[in-house]
C-alpha cells in the first residue's frame, strides 16, 4: 500500500482582488467576501472532499474565534449540535451561514479568497494564525487523499480499465 507525502503549506503572497467575478473561477468574489464579513458562524462545503471547513467568529473571556475541518452534519440540527460540543462555552449560534466552494481549496488561495478568512478572523481576536494554516493545510491533505483513491480505484471510485489491462488493448 502506497503512503501518501506529507502536505507542505506554502502560503502564496497576499493578493487584493477587485473583481466582482473572476473570469478564472467563475465565481461572484465580492460576495464571497460578504458572505465571510457578515457570517458569525460559517460552514464552506467544497468539491472534491465531503470535508466542512467551520468558522466561527465569536470571543469571549473564555476562548477566541475558532476554525476547524469538520465532518458532514446529516441535518442542521447535526451541526448545531456538532457546534455546541465544540464550542461549549458559547451560545448556540442563532443561523449558520454556509456557501459551496466549487473548486479545490487551494483554489481559495488563489483567488485571495483564504487570505481575506485570515484577516477576518484576527480582526475578531484571533490569536493563533497558526490554526488557519492547520486548517488550509489539513483541506489539502484530504483533497489529496480523495484524488489519490480515486486514481487507483479506492473506495467510492471505480476504475475505468481493469488492473493489468493497457488504456490502447
Amino acid at each position: 500500500m502506497r503512503t501518501l507525502a506529507p502536505v507542505t503549506l506554502v502560503r502564496p503572497p497576499i493578493r487584493i482582488y477587485t473583481d466582482t467575478v473572476n473570469v478564472d473561477y467563475g465565481i461572484d468574489l465580492d460576495e464571497v467576501r460578504r458572505v465571510i464579513d457578515g457570517a458569525e458562524v460559517l460552514v464552506i462545503r467544497f468539491s472534491v472532499t465531503d470535508r466542512r471547513l467551520l468558522i466561527d467568529s465569536r470571543s469571549n473571556e473564555h476562548a477566541g474565534p475558532m476554525i476547524r475541518v469538520v465532518p458532514p452534519a446529516q441535518s442542521a440540527e447535526e451541526r448545531f449540535r456538532a457546534i455546541k460540543v465544540l464550542r461549549p462555552r458559547f451560545r448556540v449560534p442563532q443561523r449558520v451561514v454556509t456557501f459551496h466552494w466549487p473548486r479545490h481549496a487551494r483554489a481559495m488561495s488563489e483567488a485571495g479568497v483564504w487570505d481575506h478568512l485570515v484577516r477576518r478572523l484576527v480582526a475578531c481576536g484571533i490569536e493563533n494564525t497558526g490554526e488557519c494554516d492547520d486548517a488550509y493545510a489539513e483541506l489539502l491533505r484530504e483533497e489529496h487523499a480523495v484524488e489519490a483513491r480515486a486514481i487507483v480505484g479506492g473506495e467510492g471510485f471505480q476504475t475505468v480499465w481493469p488492473a493489468g489491462v493497457a488504456a490502447d488493448e
